[in-house]
């Protein structure tokens, strides 16, 4: 009868010991799959489209780094800038979007994440935004013409397109006849030098970043993204880093978008086959992208336009 109970003991502790093997073990499969689906940390360059050119530049130093770079040609044929619209009954509310989505809805080559928005809880089980969910915009909004969002104070700075695809940054407010216009935060660069950042705890961590840069001809628009919060991948810049970058590509004037688990740069294929170019790290989840209010898109033509003229 002890025989038995003892080898009874021995079952339920051995299935007891390997339920709680699967219950760690496939938390952890799942998450080691996550860091597997991830950009690889090598030097990349690629013609995505005519007048569209990514480059992925992994750097050591100061920490381990992942940069990716946009550079758009704004002169070359097809190109066009689209800035999410608002929801059409309520002008001043967006219905929040990952930027996958926002690709795929207007049929986009290119977007990145776009304006700080509120209001926004990181984590379960109260996080918000989800994919659908109202939320506003910090700073002006307008896309197609149309005014989505009015501007605020001088603190959050605008990226304004004309229809001609003339591309300025401005204070806090565009100009009339404006055809898109993203509100970011901080202007970074100002005639090619670094402006003057405030001494916010924000400004000196180590994000993940998003910002937008033009040449003084403007007629180059460059993407910049710098992942973050990924240990021994790329662990984030502080903003005075990310002007440093923005100063080595060339450009006149830089502004800075909404960052964090935010920050997301999405390319889709002639079929219409999306990819992540980043390492998006919504909830400190890696490659998870995270719903938000409002996005810069890119039209473009097909890269195999290049070969038929």
């Amino acid at each position: 009868m002890k025989k038995l109970n003892i080898t009874r003991v021995k079952r339920i502790l051995l299935t007891t010991s390997i339920s709680i093997v699967s219950i760690v073990s496939v938390p952890l499969l799942i998450y080691g799959g996550l860091l597997l689906k991830r950009p690889l940390p090598t030097d990349k360059q690629q013609q995505l489209f005519p007048g569209i050119l990514y480059q992925r530049d992994t750097r050591k130093s100061p920490r381990p780094l992942m940069v990716h770079t946009v550079t758009i040609d704004l002169t070359a044929p097809g190109i066009k800038l689209l800035v999410t619209p608002g929801n059409k009954v309520d002008k001043n509310e967006f219905a929040a979007r990952t930027t996958s989505e926002f690709v795929r809805e207007f049929n986009l080559q290119l977007a990145i994440n776009g304006s700080f928005f509120y209001p926004f809880r990181e984590y379960p089980p109260n996080s918000y935004p989800k994919s659908g969910d109202p939320v506003k915009v910090e700073g002006q909004v307008i896309s197609e013409g149309k005014s989505y969002a009015p501007p605020k104070s001088k603190n959050y700075s605008v990226l304004c397109i004309s229809k001609l695809l003339q591309v300025q940054i401005y204070q806090n407010r565009c100009p009339l006849g404006t055809s898109e216009g993203l509100a970011g935060r901080e202007i970074l660069l100002k005639e090619g030098k670094p402006a003057v950042l405030g001494d916010s705890t924000d400004e000196k961590l180590l994000y993940p970043r998003t910002a937008v840069a033009i040449d003084k001809s403007g007629k180059t628009l460059w993407l910049i993204i710098v992942d973050g919060r990924q240990r021994f991948y790329s662990e984030g810049v502080t903003l005075a880093e990310l002007t440093s970058i923005i100063q080595e590509l060339g450009a006149d004037s830089a502004l800075n978008l909404d960052g964090g688990g935010s920050t997301t740069l999405v390319v889709a294929n002639n079929t219409n086959k999306l990819r992540v170019l980043n390492s998006p790290i919504q909830t400190r989840i890696p490659t998870r992208q995270r719903a938000i209010a409002n996005h810069l898109g890119i039209y473009a033509l097909p890269i195999d336009v290049l070969n038929r003229e």
